[in-house]
């Protein structure tokens, strides 16, 4: 991974990378030399995420992995034979536990060079953490800020870490509803939760990189694509998961507002992009997807891709930044 040194103005377009929809992890990834480089994956052991930590293993980094204490031996057969991967328990919707894993990994004195937040929920009925907060922006949002700040000695240390966050297309159906984030005076919306969730995702990631960058930190957020064969859908109802044959490769068939569906290694080259490319050298607080940053929509876009104003505007940031810090109790140390 190239050192980030140079700041650059990012801009919300594409940079025409010369990647794709299609394109794989691995082909994101291309020939890099990832030895000595540590990563934390969250949900890396299923779905994207495993694929995500097979290519950084394979490329020589250690990989942590935390992982839910249920699926702890799931886990194990998951990753077993692959190098330098690290499983720890720990549960995105209890500060405690995350705080249990971040402690962990900082007294073990090593920076940490990528932070893939890759796991999360996607259309769950209504319900609450021990805080009483809606679990989608629980654990897709406010567990990874917590555990993000947590982390952020590691990350500050490694002098030129990247975080790639996943946040979703699906972010056009919600933005963060600030007067009651966690639906305690609305009507509850499974999918709506999950845009919100999403929209926050992004915002964190323009408020972080632009405080993030003056240590040498840059931090991004991915939309994957749709990746029907994961167990992120297991919540929907079976008339909303996604409908897709595979062909005699394995490869999943059909699409989703017409785009055609893609593969875990698909899925996973996004993120793998923004992690290590020196392409992002300099650049941050960007929306990326296909292996590229993405097309900055108008509000009333009816595109099938892009990102919406709501998902990146700065002073939206700022104000989730804000809520993020009340609504957990977390701060930031820079």
């Amino acid at each position: 991974m190239a050192s980030q040194s140079i700041d650059k103005k990012t801009v919300q377009a594409p940079i025409n990378s010369g990647f794709g929809p299609m394109t794989t992890a691995q082909e994101a990834l291309g020939k890099r030399d990832l030895t000595g480089k540590v990563a934390i994956v969250t949900g890396g052991s299923s779905g994207i995420g495993l694929d995500i930590t097979k290519v950084l293993a394979g490329a020589g980094a250690t990989v942590v992995v935390p992982v839910l204490p249920s699926l702890m031996a799931e886990a194990k057969t998951n990753v077993a034979g692959l190098p330098k991967v690290e499983l720890e328990p720990m549960d995105l919707i209890d500060p405690a536990s995350i705080d249990a894993f971040a402690k962990k990994f900082i007294a073990s004195g090593r920076p940490l060079h990528m932070l893939i937040n890759n796991a999360g929920i996607l259309g769950a009925p209504l319900r609450r953490d021990a805080r009483g907060y809606e679990s989608q922006l629980a654990i897709n949002h406010l567990g990874h800020y917590q555990l993000t700040a947590r982390l952020w000695p590691a990350l500050k240390k490694a002098n030129g870490a990247r975080i790639a966050a996943v946040s979703s297309f699906a972010h056009h159906m919600g933005a963060v509803d600030f007067d009651d984030p966690n639906y305690e005076h609305r009507e509850y919306s499974r999918m709506g939760a999950y845009g919100q969730s999403k929209s926050a995702v992004s915002l964190f990631v323009v408020a972080l990189d632009k405080r993030a960058k003056a240590q040498n930190v840059r931090a991004f957020a991915v939309h994957p694509g749709v990746i029907p064969n994961t167990n992120l859908g297991y919540d929907l109802d079976p008339a909303m998961r996604p409908q897709f044959t595979l062909d005699k490769d394995g490869m999943p068939v059909g699409t989703d507002m017409g785009v055609p569906y893609k593969a875990t290694s698909q899925g996973a080259a996004t993120s793998i992009w923004c992690a290590t490319s020196p392409q992002l050298d300099g650049m941050g607080g960007v929306y990326c997807q296909d292996c590229d940053i993405a097309v900055a929509n108008p509000a009333d876009s009816k595109s099938n891709g892009g990102v919406w104003p709501w998902a990146i505007d700065p002073e939206l940031a700022e104000k989730l930044w804000t809520l993020s810090e009340k609504l957990t109790g977390v701060k930031f140390e820079f």
